[in-house]
């Protein structure tokens, strides 16, 4: 279902997995917390023509009734795919690959923010989205994916 999303086009899945998800954080959202999702280099956009993390963070904000910053965060590095990479890898790639959006840096200063991924493997991709949070000054930091990869389970 969660590849479905990811590499087939599969958006239908948004809805249903979303609403589950919001239910998930709606006891542990803050006040005034802005959703917003992982984001995609302008090149893997392009090629994918979708955000899942968007269309996911998209359904969680509207069921909760939260802010979406769906432009929060940039991908500045175009990194390669990280399929088959080490932990140790994963988070060596993602190093300075993401960034707060120069025009939401004053909405993130002392922001709850909620980051949405598909999927969270090592956590390397959450890690950097975080630590560029964290940089702009946000209050706190809080995650949520849809799938977990767990590995020799």
């Amino acid at each position: 279902m969660v590849l479905g999303l990811k590499h087939a086009d599969r958006s239908e899945v948004c809805g249903p997995a979303a609403r589950w998800m919001a239910g998930k954080i709606e006891p542990i959202l803050a006040q005034n917390a802005i959703i917003a999702p992982i984001p995609l280099h302008w090149l893997r956009y392009y090629k994918r023509r979708y955000n899942q993390s968007a269309l996911l963070a998209h359904e969680i904000a509207k069921a909760t009734r939260t802010t979406y910053a769906p432009d929060l965060l940039v991908r500045k590095k175009a990194t390669r795919s990280l399929d088959g990479l080490t932990k140790d890898q994963r988070f060596q790639v993602l190093n300075d690959a993401i960034t707060v959006a120069p025009k939401r840096s004053q909405q993130v200063e002392g922001a709850n923010i909620v980051l949405v991924d598909d999927v969270m493997t090592s956590g390397a991709t959450f890690a950097a989205a975080s630590e560029a949070c964290f940089a702009a000054g946000a209050a706190s930091v809080c995650v949520v994916a849809l799938a977990r990869v767990i590995k020799d389970a």
